[in-house]
């Protein structure tokens, strides 16, 4: 079992494209539930048919760290807009939050105790977005300041926004229903992160904290998370071959929040 309370947020990172052993696999398909083995077959593609497999498999396995509940017994409700969230079977007190993300060669699960976030992935050597995206979906101000960057760092600065942008809609439960464009991001320094919320989206910028790192060169991650206290609750970063491995990861911080 892993100790976690409201001081720290645990964060897994799974690099699927190096799991590969078919006995593995077999195991991790053991514990997904009918419907989730029934939603792996819809997958035409097998690398995307592997990637869901290990996704499933991660968040049962880790999530029994945590909890007296073996992997195969997690059962798992979605809100209305298709948030999942753990319906504890075994009755216990403290409810475990979770969220995942993925992209190309890489899984990412957060873990924390009563309290809401959200994480998103991007692989920057896969993906390719047209800057011009952030002209329909993106707050004014995001597209002024990208826009002043050099071309060479326009793609990067996107993904930066875009992954907070995620990270935050991901906490809040409530997906793309909340308008790219009603909240905002700046960065007042090299590794700093603001938060502003219109008055229509009924939040405000003080209930959330914000990190972003790379795990390696191609990867960037966000985290949003619920602010609880007034100290900044620990990450920790762990790589994990579900079920199998996994070790303590230094996580250098891009940017983080107030």
């Amino acid at each position: 079992m892993i100790e976690l309370d409201t001081t720290e947020i645990h964060v897994w990172l799974s690099f699927c494209n190096e799991i590969n052993d078919p006995l593995l696999l077999d195991f991790y398909l053991s514990l997904l539930s009918r419907e989730e083995k029934q939603q792996q077959s819809r997958f035409h593609f097998s690398s995307l048919q592997r990637r869901y497999l290990v996704t499933r498999a991660m968040v049962r396995l880790v999530l029994s760290r945590y909890a007296f509940v073996r992997p195969e017994e997690w059962r798992f409700r979605v809100n209305e807009y298709g948030r999942p969230a753990v319906l504890m079977p075994h009755g216990e007190e403290e409810q475990i939050f979770f969220n995942v993300s993925h992209t190309t060669g890489l899984i990412v699960l957060a873990v924390a105790r009563r309290r809401a976030l959200g994480v998103d992935v991007e692989n920057l050597e896969a993906s390719e977005m047209p800057v011009d995206v952030a002209d329909r979906f993106f707050a004014s101000s995001e597209v002024t300041a990208l826009l002043a960057l050099p071309s060479s760092q326009q793609q990067d600065r996107f993904f930066e926004y875009w992954t907070f942008k995620e990270s935050y809609i991901k906490a809040r439960g409530m997906g793309l229903s909340i308008p790219l464009d009603k909240f905002s991001f700046d960065f007042p320094s090299d590794r700093g992160v603001t938060l502003s919320i219109d008055t229509t989206l009924s939040d405000v910028a003080e209930n959330w904290r914000f990190w972003q790192f790379r795990p390696r060169k191609e990867y960037l991650i966000a985290i949003c998370a619920e602010r609880l206290e007034v100290s900044e609750p620990q990450i920790i970063v762990r790589t994990t071959i579900p079920g199998q491995h996994e070790a303590i990861a230094s996580a250098q911080f891009l940017r983080t929040s107030d």
